[in-house]
């Protein structure tokens, strides 16, 4: 480990602010692949120190996230080598900059994404970053960049959503989903949301949401058929897969767009070609995480977008509850049961 002067000596020599900076943080480390709660450990490590176009963040408060999960389970498409710390999405404050940053600058308030953000300290490349929406709250700040950013990426990118089409929502009172709800209520669609019990409706109208269906409670399909009097959905956002997947191939719109988002069900469905073919419908899929790499001019737009509507009023981010950094296995685990409305929220700075 580092000696604390060598370390201040490294993070001068990259035009960093270090006068507040410690040597040492505490970090919640993935040690073996299991489920959050025997997979976790708080490690004290060393604070890291940020390379060119890097920047230290002293995290605020980091939004779980299914990908945690995954991460702890070994399931995610990214493996990183173990030990690793999880967390994906973070708010907090830049505390130090490496060389040729000027996106942003020590202590401006900032939201981001990277694997390995559940920890006191974080450091990401500086285009991961962006100045957090003055309107919300720490909390809420923190689940804005993955969610929001996926949402509307599937909606407007891939989707071409349309004001007065019909946009069905899968797991519509979770994080991914609610986003989607806000953004395509926003956008002028006409959205049926599906949850998980009739506990979680409220939220999900609460949302945009000018239908609602509780999944094992009403027939889907039918429920679709019925509020559009027979149209369909013009757009499915499906972050569940499997079965969601199967009755939304059945209530789609001629012309109609199905979002791929994710598999939280659990089940990766085949592609049913002959369907695709004969319903005359497409099936698309988003993977968001590509975007800063391949098409960061579109990443930029939709950040703008973002900060627009949250500082307007017209999106925020659900918070089901908060919980303090000691807790962070308990909020991965509370999030993999299903029991969650919007976001679990890790506070690391209390």
């Amino acid at each position: 480990m580092p000696q604390p002067d060598a370390t201040a000596d490294a993070r001068a020599a990259a035009g960093s602010a270090v006068t507040a900076i410690p040597a040492e943080m505490r970090a919640w480390r993935v040690t073996r692949l299991a489920e959050p709660a025997e997979a976790l450990s708080l490690d004290v490590v060393p604070v890291p120190t940020p390379g060119p176009d890097e920047v230290l963040v002293r995290v605020a408060s980091v939004a779980a996230n299914f990908p945690d999960v995954l991460l702890c389970r070994g399931e995610y498409q990214v493996k990183p080598e173990l030990p690793f710390s999880p967390g994906i999405e973070l708010v907090g404050t830049v505390v130090a900059a490496g060389a040729d940053v000027s996106r942003v600058a020590v202590g401006d308030r900032v939201v981001g994404s990277k694997i390995g953000v559940l920890a006191e300290y974080a450091v990401l490349p500086a285009s991961d970053v962006w100045i957090a929406p003055r309107a919300l709250s720490d909390a809420e700040a923190a689940g804005l960049t993955v969610a929001y950013q996926t949402a509307w990426f599937g909606l407007h990118r891939r989707a071409a959503l349309q004001a007065g089409e019909w946009l069905l929502v899968h797991a519509a009172a979770g994080g991914v989903g609610l986003a989607a709800v806000q953004l395509g209520a926003a956008s002028g669609a006409r959205v049926i949301g599906v949850v998980g019990s009739e506990a979680k409706a409220a939220v999900a109208r609460d949302a945009g949401a000018e239908v609602v269906l509780v999944r094992g409670a009403d027939d889907l399909v039918a429920g679709v058929k019925t509020a559009t009097g027979g149209h369909g959905a013009d757009v499915v956002f499906d972050p569940v897969g499997g079965a969601a997947f199967e009755a939304s191939t059945k209530c789609i719109a001629f012309e109609g767009r199905i979002i791929v988002v994710g598999f939280a069900g659990g089940q990766i469905q085949a592609l049913p070609a002959g369907h695709v073919l004969v319903k005359n419908y497409s099936v698309v899929g988003l993977h968001w995480g590509l975007y800063p790499r391949v098409r960061p001019d579109l990443i930029d737009d939709a950040r703008a977008e973002l900060t627009r509507l949250a500082d307007d009023g017209v999106v925020r981010p659900v918070v089901d509850r908060v919980v303090p950094f000691a807790q962070a296995p308990e909020a991965l685990t509370a999030l993999a049961g299903g029991s969650t409305v919007g976001r679990v929220v890790i506070a690391v700075v209390p």
